[in-house]
């Protein structure tokens, strides 16, 4: 029997976007399992492209925060999308995190409360249109609980594999609800050098508190504890040494393409329904690394 098929993430960046919906249409035709776009390169226009080329595949955001666009707009835009896609297209939200905030100049409030409200009021505007399954961004249980009662599904971003089974088992098995997760993908014979690119991922994550917490709540209290106090001290080498290989293969997926697709699998045994594998090279950008991926599952 096949390996089942992931799904994918893409952006599409300024000055290569037509070149973007053609790996759509491709990601389609070789049978990948969705398209979902971080929220940066204006996700929902990628979705309503995807949506034109596309017969079959399910797309959507995997995460639109909620304060930077308001919940009427994204309301129409999303039902919008539902009905010209055939109800392909999945809305997928969010609170992004506290460096997007600043740089936005946005004024964050309660997360749970403003996701719930923000839920409500596009519930409440798209009424009896077609609605799109909504998709939460979550972490901890209790944005996962949130999602669980007013979504259709919940979405991670560089969950760890081994914690899955403890949080999916809290999922509903009585409705469909949607389970995934960003996992940060790196093919290279040297598995080594697939990490470094990962780890370089990830740096930006492990300064995050919530992330860092959630981290902990995983089993992975001394490399995150390490990881404080590198930061408080400066020093970004030891930050570096505490992101250890244990706690990255937990959490990102590198080398050969054998090992790679093992691992994919290894996720949907842990219980994410739809693993989104966000690709990296060791040798070129986003288009490099979709061809890398679309060789290992020639």
């Amino acid at each position: 029997m096949p390996d089942p098929m992931p799904a994918l993430s893409l952006v599409a960046m300024p000055g290569r976007r037509q070149k973007t919906i053609e790996l759509a249409k491709e990601m389609e035709d070789r049978g990948f399992q969705g398209i979902f776009g971080p929220s940066f390169g204006d996700v929902l226009s990628l979705c309503l492209s995807i949506g034109h080329v596309t017969e079959r595949i399910p797309m959507g955001s995997s995460i639109l925060p909620i304060y930077i666009r308001p919940a009427h707009d994204v309301a129409a835009t999303a039902s919008y999308l539902a009905e010209v896609t055939g109800g392909r297209f999945h809305l997928g939200l969010g609170v992004s995190h506290r460096p997007v905030h600043q740089r936005l100049g946005v004024t964050v409030g309660k997360p749970l409360a403003d996701t719930r409200q923000y839920v409500e009021t596009i519930k409440k505007v798209i009424g009896d249109a077609a609605m799109p399954p909504i998709v939460l961004a979550t972490l901890r249980d209790k944005m996962l609980d949130l999602a669980i009662e007013i979504g259709d599904g919940a979405v991670w971003a560089n969950a760890s594999r081994s914690y899955m089974p403890t949080q999916t088992a809290r999922v509903p098995r009585d409705r469909p609800f949607f389970v995934g997760n960003m996992i940060p993908t790196v093919i290279d014979e040297d598995r080594d050098a697939a990490r470094a690119v990962n780890r370089k991922t990830l740096t930006g994550y492990v300064s995050l508190p919530n992330y860092r917490n959630y981290w902990k709540a995983a089993g992975y209290v001394e490399e995150m504890e390490g990881i404080e106090k590198a930061i408080e001290a400066g020093d970004r080498d030891a930050v570096a040494r505490f992101m250890t290989d244990r706690w990255l293969d937990d959490c990102t997926i590198s080398g050969s393409v054998t090992q790679v697709r093992e691992q994919v699998e290894a996720w949907f045994d842990a219980g994410v329904t739809t693993p989104i594998v966000v690709p990296s090279s060791t040798s070129g950008g986003q288009l490099k690394a979709i061809e890398e991926i679309f060789a290992a599952y020639a």
